[in-house]
C-alpha cells in the first residue's frame, strides 16, 4: 500500500467517524426531552457535518475521493440509541452516557489518525478537530454528571 493510499484510508476513517456522530447527535437530539441539551445535541451534529465536511474538500483537493456513509460501529451505535429510544428507556443520562461512550470512540480514532504520521496539509486540521472533540467529550460528560444528580 502507497503512502498515500494509508493517509486516505486514515482519512476516510475519521470523515466516517464525523458522519456517524453526526447522526449519533442527531439521534439523541431526537431522544432527549430538556430543550437546551437538545440544542447543544443537535449543535454537535452541525459542528460534526461541518467536520466531515472540511475533510471531504482536503480530499477532493488532492484528487482523492471521500466516503459517503458511516462506519459499520457507528451504524451499530446508532442502533443502539435508535433501540432505546424505541423501548421507552431513554433517559437524559443514559443518552448523555451514549454520546459520551461515542466521544471515547471518536477521540480514539483521531488520536490513532494523529500518530500515523499524517501529510501536514491534513495534521493541522486533524489536531483543530481533536481538540473540539475533546472539548465536547467534556462538556456532554458535565452535562451526563448534572443529569444524573437531578435524577
Amino acid at each position: 500500500m502507497t503512502h498515500e493510499a494509508a493517509n486516505g484510508e486514515v482519512i476516510h476513517e475519521l470523515i466516517q467517524t464525523c458522519v456517524d456522530g453526526q447522526k449519533g447527535f442527531e439521534a439523541a437530539a431526537s431522544a432527549v426531552d430538556d430543550p437546551n441539551i437538545k440544542d447543544e445535541l443537535v449543535g454537535y451534529s452541525w459542528q460534526r457535518q461541518q467536520f466531515a465536511t472540511e475533510l471531504k474538500s482536503r480530499m477532493a483537493a488532492f484528487g482523492e475521493e471521500a466516503p459517503e456513509h458511516g462506519s459499520l460501529s457507528g451504524a451499530m451505535h446508532r442502533g443502539w440509541m435508535d433501540v432505546k429510544s424505541a423501548l421507552g428507556a431513554s433517559s437524559g443520562p443514559s443518552i448523555l452516557a451514549e454520546c459520551e461512550r461515542g466521544e471515547d470512540i471518536a477521540e480514539d480514532v483521531y488520536r490513532k489518525a494523529m500518530n500515523k504520521g499524517l501529510p501536514s496539509e491534513y495534521f493541522k486540521v486533524v489536531a483543530m478537530q481533536y481538540q473540539t472533540i475533546q472539548r465536547t467529550h467534556d462538556r456532554i460528560k458535565a452535562l451526563r454528571d448534572a443529569s444524573e444528580r437531578k435524577n
